[in-house]
């Protein structure tokens, strides 16, 4: 599978939906979040563009990279999750290396940001994505179709979201007022693994 290609795909829909992401940040957090995405996403394209990385553990960490120098809260989140992929793929994907990646990064995720599915964050999309990767890999299904199955656990994790309370992060500081809001980084998951199916 060509990484860099999922990576550059995955740009791309923050590119054309990032302002989504925006406005449902500044129903339930303070506004920031597609900035902040398009920035480190900025960072990941000249980090490539400039490393030229040939592997897809070279890819990802590019990536992590960008994220771990972007500000707000889930620049650093992202780029220890994206970190972990680096590790785990390594110099090819497979079902089992994307299990394992997966399943690392969402573990790193929700020890450093205290957040566990159904607190309304990143983590609702995360973990259902890694554990259909996790069964994919199991039943021996081939990178394609876990990756399908990862997208579609993902994006139901995002949607699941919306009729939460938040637990953690922006979120939990407006209540009940963020009550009906898709988490804009739960989101942010879904489309990255969808990059991937196209």
């Amino acid at each position: 599978m060509d990484t860099r290609a999922w990576i550059e795909r995955f740009a791309a829909v923050i590119d054309e939906r990032g302002a989504e992401l925006t406005e449902l940040d500044r129903r339930a957090g303070d506004g920031d979040y597609g900035t902040n995405l398009r920035s480190a996403l900025g960072k990941v394209r000249a980090n490539l563009a400039a490393g030229d990385p040939r592997t897809p553990g070279a890819v990802f960490t590019a990536v992590s990279d960008a994220f771990l120098n972007t500000g707000g809260t889930s620049g650093p989140l992202f780029g220890m999750w994206f970190r972990e992929f680096a590790k785990g793929l390594g110099d090819e994907v497979t079902p089992r290396s994307l299990a394992a990646a997966a399943g690392a990064a969402e573990a790193t995720v929700r020890r450093l940001g205290g957040a566990e599915v159904g607190h309304k964050t990143m983590v609702d999309a995360m973990v259902p994505a890694a554990q259909a990767l996790a069964a994919a890999a199991e039943r021996n299904a081939d990178v394609e179709t876990a990756l399908k199955e990862a997208a579609a656990a993902a994006e139901s994790g995002a949607h699941s979201t919306a009729d939460l309370l938040a637990k953690r992060g922006r979120a939990s500081y407006v209540g009940e007022h963020a009550r009906g809001v898709t988490d804009p980084g739960a989101l942010t998951v879904a489309w990255f693994f969808e990059a991937a199916t196209k």
